[in-house]
């Protein structure tokens, strides 16, 4: 594992187009807060206090001047927090990101005012402002904030829950500073009784492996280390089930699944269809696992059998540099612009930090902001789904791109339920590409087998995912007090329910719930899955639809936060308030198994 400073240049984003170094960082953090040292830390915004009700341009004058505090500050922490991820164990760049944390926090506090004043307007006045040709371009966002109007409370109380949001967050950077920093994995054995490092990075190489005695050690020894920890990490979760526990409360809310959705215009149905139909299609799922047994021949399917190709020969993998070629050619089908920024982005503007060193953040990510290119975070190490985790960031990042270039700052970002959506698609692009360039038999049941398990990792998993999540938060609104126990035992019976009855639920698989960083995002997962769902419907229409199709597709990439997710989906031409999207997503997975069975079954008969 090497140290940061040994990775070559060309392997790095390219950090150096917001900020040279924090030296230039630390100029314009002076130049934006020029007092460091005392609050308030913009005395302008103190002075907007009490004029929202003058007149429309008093409002436009406040947002101009809020949001371009916002933009700077955002471009601020943005390089903070790539630079924090490159080594989370560098003190100084862990001192700068706690640095502008704080002042993001800051001001969230001294902005709190803002909503509370509107909304104490009368509603005519309201009325006027949304009609107003003067705050026009900012319509929909104060449509949407004026929406919260129930859900917002007085000025001070609005100042306290600003206040508090700092400490709110301890549980989550806690569990990240645990997670990613402190826990050391040691070693485990193979096969031969040879010594291999484990980390998170090379524990999603060992559970792929074909050495069953590797799989094994490597689930074991990883589950095992949340083991040792998991009254501090049950503690954490609690926390952080808590402090949404106490904003949907404090915000007159009447679950956490509605204080979650209702900011997005998204009703609770749409999560509960989501979990209802998943359930009602675990049959395919099923299925699946007991092909996958007999495949692998084994007298029992264990979970750290769960993921080993169903091919021992072949085990396809592809250098760094293949990969960012396949995943430009895959979008072709996009048009020649979008090919050429993504190709821009990966070989000249050095948008990808691609491999694992000492210290880095694990995972992936696209991040970026309104003024800078987008960042992809990597940890490559050469296999298959790590090219379809590149293709999976590329489609983030070129949805960034999209939005930041037609859209204004205040609509550049899009909701988190559209985010997967661009992921999933350009994943299902570069399945498509492969399956259609193979012409090995076992290759394409690699690939068949490969697309299988997206739609499994993204939409049954990931609903699973969404299923204990809503169950731990339900748990906090009924006052149960939260144990280790009891989380393993709701996670053991999910396990046991999508996996079926081929699969062996191991009891380490008990703890895994400890170690997905997800469940402190505050109902994010089931999005993952709603975004498969919209994303496999929307590239049908594309690949085998016409230019109006396309360029329908691209402009719900241009849209931003423009729309309600919901009608931004509908624009594109689905719509998720519908369950056909995710019964069709179910549809497809069984159509894989069905397919994967006769490729098997081709290749026994020669």
């Amino acid at each position: 594992m090497i140290a940061r400073e040994e990775v070559a240049a060309d392997d790095r984003w390219n950090v150096e187009a917001l900020y040279v170094d924090f030296s230039a960082w630390d100029v314009a953090l002076i130049k934006l807060v020029p007092n460091l040292k005392q609050s308030p830390y913009w005395p302008i915004i103190q002075t907007l206090k009490g004029t929202l009700k003058e007149s429309p341009e008093h409002v436009l004058y406040a947002l101009n001047t809020v949001l371009s505090i916002d933009r700077e500050l955002t471009k601020l922490y943005t390089y903070a927090h790539l630079r924090h991820d490159e080594d989370i164990a560098n003190p100084e760049f862990k001192n700068k990101y706690e640095q502008i944390l704080h002042l993001s926090h800051a001001f969230a506090q001294e902005t709190a005012w803002f909503q509370p004043e509107l909304m104490a307007l009368t509603e005519d006045q309201l009325e006027n402002y949304l009609s107003s040709t003067i705050l026009s371009p900012y319509h929909f966002y104060l449509e949407k904030m004026i929406r919260m109007k129930k859900h917002t409370l007085s000025p001070d109380n609005e100042m306290l829950m600003a206040f508090a949001s700092q400490a709110l967050q301890t549980s989550h950077k806690a569990f990240s500073a645990i997670n990613d920093a402190d826990f050391k994995f040691g070693s485990v054995i193979d096969c031969e009784g040879k010594t291999k490092p484990l980390t998170h990075g090379t524990y999603s190489l060992y559970i792929r492996d074909q050495d069953r005695i590797l799989r094994e050690n490597a689930f074991k020894h990883y589950h095992g280390k949340y083991e040792a920890y998991e009254n501090t990490l049950c503690e954490l979760l609690s926390g952080q089930i808590q402090n949404h526990f106490f904003n949907a409360r404090t915000r007159h809310f009447s679950s956490c699944l509605e204080a979650a959705l209702y900011p997005k215009n998204i009703e609770t149905s749409v999560y509960h269809a989501l979990i209802q139909a998943v359930n009602e299609g675990l049959d395919p799922l099923h299925r699946y696992m007991h092909l996958r047994k007999e495949v692998l021949e084994l007298p029992e399917l264990h979970l750290y059998d769960a993921y080993v190709p169903l091919t021992a020969s072949i085990d396809m993998k592809m250098s760094y540099q293949e990969a960012e070629d396949v995943v430009i050619q895959s979008v072709s089908c996009l048009g020649n612009e979008y090919q050429e920024l993504l190709r821009k982005g990966f070989k000249e503007q050095r948008w990808v930090d691609r491999f694992e060193n000492k210290n880095k953040r694990s995972g992936a990510y696209s991040s970026g902001c309104f003024d800078s290119m987008p960042y992809i975070l990597m940890n490559y190490k050469g296999l298959l789904r790590d090219v379809f985790t590149l293709a999976h960031e590329a489609g983030h990042s070129m949805h960034s791109l999209y939005s930041r270039t037609h859209q204004p700052y205040h609509y550049s970002d899009y909701p988190i339920f559209l985010a997967e959506v661009a992921s999933t698609f350009n994943e299902d692009l570069l399945t498509r590409l492969l399956i259609k360039q193979c012409n090995n038999p076992q290759e394409k049941i690699f690939l068949i087998n490969q697309k299988i398990e997206d739609i499994r990792g993204t939409l049954y998993r990931q609903t699973m995912f969404a299923e204990f999540e809503l169950r731990l938060h339900q748990h906090a609104e009924q006052g149960t007090p939260f144990t280790p126990q009891l989380l393993k035992d709701e996670y053991r019976e999910l396990n046991s329910r999508y996996f079926g009855p081929s699969t062996i639920i191991d009891r380490e698989i008990e703890i895994e719930w400890a170690r997905i960083p997800h469940f402190y995002y505050n109902f994010y997962v089931f999005q993952y899955a709603t975004g498969i769902s919209a994303a496999l419907a929307l590239a049908e229409k594309v690949v085998n639809g016409n230019e109006k199709d396309r360029d329908a597709y691209l402009a719900f990439l241009k849209g931003g936060s423009s729309q309600y997710p919901i009608e931004m989906l509908k624009m594109a031409g689905i719509d998720m308030t519908s369950p056909n999207p995710v019964k069709a997503a179910i549809q497809t997975f069984d159509s894989l198994v069905t397919e994967l069975e006769t490729q098997l079954l081709a290749i026994k008969d020669r």
